[in-house]
């Protein structure tokens, strides 16, 4: 051990010592790998102070070395690496894009199944529809002037009306006019009566009735039922009424009870004539309204909306042919409430209605040049046209301002009024135009 150890190039004796390095002069690097110190594992040799010739306090005759790291042993092992993206290992991408399928599949399949069950349990799924309420409501109140409020006041007194006649029996409806059963329907309705009649109410209770008195030209009939502390209608007033006020017809209309429909006023005093053949000739100066009405419901009340009776359903206009089966096309007329309200207290009275006359017979309309006017055929003597000056040959232009151009307008319109009302008459005399009050007055039949 006393020669000099050249396995680095490195003299590792203190300077100014024999013999000099054979290696690469003092100071400066050595290119080969470091050496362990004499006796170290493997026999090489190594400084203890790796970086000594940057350290400034380092005592420049003490041994240095630089440690400079060389090449891997070739026959060394080589440092275990996880490539994510070597062969024969799963990609990262990959295992995250599995399970994320494989919830989204999860998902879609348990959405489906419970709509599926939502649906087949009758639910209308997990989705909540519309907006909650800021608290939970209480029962629905309708206001008394609203449509349902209207109807809900008026059908505990309307009710359906049976008769027994030669062809089966005769439905129509009516309502209740006293606490002690008087009923308002249309004469039609009781017409031909063979037998009893009966009442179904509101409610699905019946109770025999009996006809108290009717009247043909008006088609208003008065029938009594036996039964106490029902609950009458309220009046309206129909020469009150405008074009477009809002009313509810009521009845049962082809054995439906309890129908309600709703429309307006359509016309006021739309005269016309009606009756069956063979039978009595019916005028109407009617409240022509589209609130659908149909058979069944003749007899039932027109109301306004306030609940109040202003008018009796009785016919429709149709479209149908001769002998078919007719319906509602918007075109239904109601008797005015007044002119019944006369006749049902006429009625009930003296068992008979009496009927307003003029006076006067009235011609064609045809013979009034111009074609405007009602000329009057004849005149009574003590009648009261007579009275107001009027006589044969007269043309009468209006009624109350109401126009006249048929001899059914002015029947019509003077059997609206009640005896003794005092009515304003335009008539031509010649090339003149004059007027007129005429004071009309009840029929001595």
């Amino acid at each position: 051990m006393g020669g000099t150890d050249v396995t680095d190039g490195w003299d590792w004796r203190q300077p100014g010592g024999t013999p000099a390095p054979a290696g690469p002069p003092a100071g400066a690097t050595p290119v080969g790998p470091p050496t362990a110190p004499h006796g170290a594992p493997g026999g090489t040799t190594s400084p203890w102070w790796s970086d000594a010739l940057a350290d400034p306090w380092r005592d420049p005759y003490a041994p240095a070395a630089v440690v400079i790291p060389g090449a891997p042993d070739a026959g060394a092992a080589p440092e275990p690496v996880s490539d994510p993206d070597a062969p024969g290992r799963p990609k990262l991408r990959q295992l995250l894009l599995v399970p994320l399928i494989t919830a989204l599949l999860a998902g879609s399949l348990g959405g489906a199944l419970g709509y599926a069950f939502a649906v087949r349990g009758g639910a209308g799924g997990g989705v909540a529809l519309g907006a909650r309420p800021a608290e939970a409501p209480g029962l629905a109140q309708r206001r008394p002037e609203s449509l349902a409020g209207v109807a809900e006041k008026v059908l505990p007194s309307v009710v359906t009306v049976r008769v027994s006649s030669l062809g089966g029996v005769s439905e129509g409806s009516g309502f209740i006019v006293s606490a002690d059963g008087h009923v308002i329907t249309n004469d039609h309705v009781v017409s031909g009566a063979t037998g009893r009649a009966s009442v179904v109410f509101n409610d699905g209770s019946t109770a025999p009735a009996t006809v108290v008195g009717q009247d043909p030209e008006s088609d208003i009939a008065v029938i009594k039922v036996s039964r106490s502390g029902l609950r009458p209608v309220e009046f309206g007033d129909s020469d009150a009424l405008a074009v477009g006020d809002p009313v509810l017809a009521i009845g049962s209309p082809l054995s439906l009870a309890n129908t309600v429909t709703a429309g307006i006023v359509s016309a006021l005093d739309r005269t016309m004539q009606a009756g069956d053949p063979g039978g009595p000739v019916r005028y109407y100066a009617a409240i022509q309204t589209d609130a659908a009405v149909n058979h069944g419901n003749s007899g039932g009340p027109l109301v306004d909306s306030a609940g109040r009776v202003i008018g009796v359903n009785s016919t429709i206009k149709s479209l149908v042919a001769e002998g078919q089966e007719a319906g509602n096309i918007g075109l239904a007329f109601a008797i005015p409430i007044n002119q019944a309200k006369r006749i049902t207290q006429d009625i009930i009275g003296t068992g008979k209605a009496r009927r307003t006359v003029i006076g006067a017979q009235v011609g064609g309309a045809g013979t009034i040049t111009g074609g405007a006017g009602v000329r009057l055929a004849a005149v009574e003597p003590s009648g009261p046209a007579a009275g107001a000056g009027l006589k044969a040959g007269d043309v009468i232009l209006k009624l109350n301002g109401r126009p006249m151009t048929e001899p059914t307008d002015l029947i019509a319109l003077v059997r609206k009024f009640a005896p003794g009302s005092v009515v304003t008459v335009e008539y031509r005399r010649g090339s003149s135009r004059q007027n007129t009050s005429v004071t009309l007055a009840a029929d001595a039949k």
